[in-house]
């Protein structure tokens, strides 16, 4: 037996062996990439707007020279996008997804907003933990409510951290503790209740939706995942908690 096959990660409230956890995931994003912006609208009331708009002012993409962003899993292409729109004409962004239903939404979206014919963003099909990418390739990297769907964590960290120029940033938006008290009662009925029911019926899937809400709930509270980014190599690492905790937006420098 293989040590990935010995070792296990986290599936939701499950354990599974760590070298099964990929496809368990990929099942999960092929399941849902078509309706996959319209539930982040239905299962946030569409706050996760804001909370991009947060993620998009925190890159900071320059209007006048040249800036370029890796976008970590994000398949459908909406942080891209995002930042390609605040940036100015010489913004690049190349999309990273190991799902390639999600990246098939990506590049119809990107289409759709002329960014594609423009050149100025580009879709590849590649894992968080193996990036086909050179040394120091982009001037900042994000992740958006992608992290804690990858097995090795610390792997995707070090990944990001390599492809970086020396003075770029990370960026990562993730779902993360509550801290209001009260809200967090409500927000676990809500999220273990309504999230998946609502899976169910936009998309046909209540257990995957049932799947990325365990996963909040085993993702490393924001002390930790600080940690994790100091581990990595990153400097001046901060995070910063919105809507009382439900997310929280991590940054790190590569120095």
């Amino acid at each position: 037996m293989t040590d990935a096959q010995q070792r296990t990660a986290d599936f939701g409230a499950r354990q599974v062996p760590l070298a099964d956890k990929q496809a368990l995931v990929d099942d999960v994003f092929r399941s849902v990439a078509r309706r996959y912006d319209l539930m982040n609208d239905l299962m946030s009331l569409g706050l996760h707007r804001a909370w991009k708009d947060a993620l998009v002012t925190a890159v900071n993409p320059p209007k006048n020279r040249p800036f370029s962003l890796i976008d970590i899993a994000g398949g459908t292409g909406d942080v891209a996008l995002r930042v390609l729109d605040a940036g100015g004409p010489a913004t690049r962004a190349t999309v990273c997804d190991v799902s390639a239903e999600m990246l098939a939404v990506g590049r119809e979206r990107a289409i759709a907003a002329r960014a594609a014919t423009a050149g100025n963003i580009a879709f590849a099909e590649a894992n968080a933990e193996a990036l086909p990418f050179a040394d120091r390739s982009f001037d900042a990297a994000t992740i958006a409510f992608g992290i804690r769907n990858v097995p090795r964590i610390d792997a995707a960290l070090a990944e990001a951290y390599r492809v970086i120029k020396i003075g770029g940033r990370f960026h990562c938006l993730e779902f993360s503790a509550v801290t209001v008290p009260g809200l967090d009662r409500l927000y676990d009925l809500y999220s273990f209740n309504v999230i998946p029911a609502l899976g169910r019926a936009v998309v046909g899937d209540g257990e995957a939706y049932r799947y990325l809400v365990e996963s909040i709930r085993r993702f490393p509270k924001p002390a930790e995942f600080a940690a994790m980014l100091r581990a990595a190599g990153f400097a001046r690492v901060s995070y910063r908690a919105m809507s009382g905790g439900i997310v929280a937006l991590h940054s790190g420098w590569r120095l």
